[in-house]
């Protein structure tokens, strides 16, 4: 063999390792899986579907320092890009962050950013925080001889006997409604007609003898159970209102208010098993029609009440029962024409049964004869 056969076949040889070597390299790439770059460093293939939904989840909402992409059309093919801040996702707006439930296959949870403030469904402010760790408002179970819960009773009361919250302010209201029970006056409404104002007037006269109010107790003596105004007139309205800056007369009117419907009421709430809002329920009834037992008192209501409903005393259900009783008293409220207006029962007293609350807390909002109210 010549040198230059010799050299030809090294050649030949040469290029033949070097074919069959750049297609081993070839064929090695085309195997090669391919990966999405992310910012983070790090190579992740995510497929939309095999990520779990998690409550509260929205569009574009934090996950673990990246944004999450839904595809608009739910591919299960598709793949999601995880991308940091800088990628350029579209806004959420107030509509797509409405909560979508998403179909998925169960993997590793994400775990939610608590830290997100997510905009909330609403047109008025899409930026509305969500308080998720608000505290609920506190609650009492006390009776209404708790100072805060009797405060808000005589409110209650005030709405409906004054119109106005400012029961303190009532010491020198006095007129007659025309109802047949002479003048109305004070912080409850004692009346002339039914022996309530005549033992208010006397008391007085013990704690404070000689006051103005104090010659007038003949006549009241004279006019109790009737509606005449014999011996009392503009000169006693005019009394009145001047005695209601006397501390003693204030004390006598809180004095027969709790003596004769206060606590009698409250107690025999308590007694029946009734919680803060059956107490002032009682209460309310007692300061309108008396503590008697006729049909169209007090004693006569429960009675009528407890036909109906056995109370929680006697193993019944409380709220069924103050519904028969709250029945019972706009009956006896509509036997008379200057009663006949009963929203102090159906637009305050029950609407805070409807609503459960049993141990009267605030906030409570009702109306009584058309005039809003709130105590917060």
């Amino acid at each position: 063999m010549t040198k230059r056969h010799a050299f030809s076949v090294v050649l030949l040889f040469s290029i033949v390792v070097l074919a069959v070597t750049i297609g081993v390299a070839i064929a090695a790439q085309q195997e090669e899986a391919p990966t999405v770059a992310v910012s983070t460093n790090e190579e992740v293939l995510v497929n939309a579907y095999e990520i779990p939904y998690v409550d509260g989840m929205v569009e574009g909402e934090m996950v673990n320092s990246a944004v999450l992409v839904v595809p608009e059309m739910m591919n299960v093919n598709a793949t999601a890009d995880v991308q940091t801040n800088t990628a350029a996702a579209q806004p959420t707006t107030a509509k797509q962050a409405t909560k979508k439930a998403v179909p998925v296959k169960k993997k590793t949870p994400v775990k939610k950013n608590t830290n997100v403030t997510k905009p909330t469904n609403t047109s008025a402010n899409t930026n509305t925080a969500v308080n998720t760790n608000s505290a609920p408002a506190p609650t009492s179970t006390a009776d209404l001889f708790d100072a805060a819960k009797k405060e808000i009773t005589m409110q209650l009361v005030s709405s409906a006997e004054n119109s106005t919250l400012n029961w303190k302010a009532q010491y020198g209201y006095i007129e007659d409604i025309g109802d047949s029970r002479g003048y109305t006056g004070g912080i409850i409404g004692f009346t002339s007609g039914t022996h309530d104002m005549l033992q208010m007037v006397q008391y007085y006269a013990q704690i404070a003898p000689g006051n103005i109010l104090q010659k007038y107790i003949p006549a009241l003596q004279q006019v109790d159970g009737s509606s005449s105004h014999s011996g009392l007139g503009t000169a006693y309205v005019n009394d009145w209102k001047t005695a209601a800056a006397d501390p003693k007369f204030q004390e006598a009117q809180n004095h027969e208010r709790d003596v004769v419907y206060f606590n009698p009421a409250v107690n025999q709430a308590k007694a029946d098993g009734l919680r803060a809002l059956g107490q002032f329920i009682y209460y309310d009834a007692m300061v309108m029609h008396g503590p008697g037992n006729d049909s169209v008192s007090f004693g006569g209501i429960r009675a009528t009440a407890l036909k109906k409903a056995k109370s929680p005393a006697q193993g019944g259900n409380e709220t069924t029962y103050l519904h028969a009783f709250l029945d019972a008293r706009k009956a006896a409220m509509l036997t008379e024409a200057a009663h006949d207006d009963t929203s102090r029962v159906d637009t305050a007293q029950r609407v805070f049964l409807n609503a459960g609350n049993l141990d009267l807390n605030t906030p409570l909002s009702w109306k009584t004869y058309g005039d809003s109210y709130t105590i917060k």
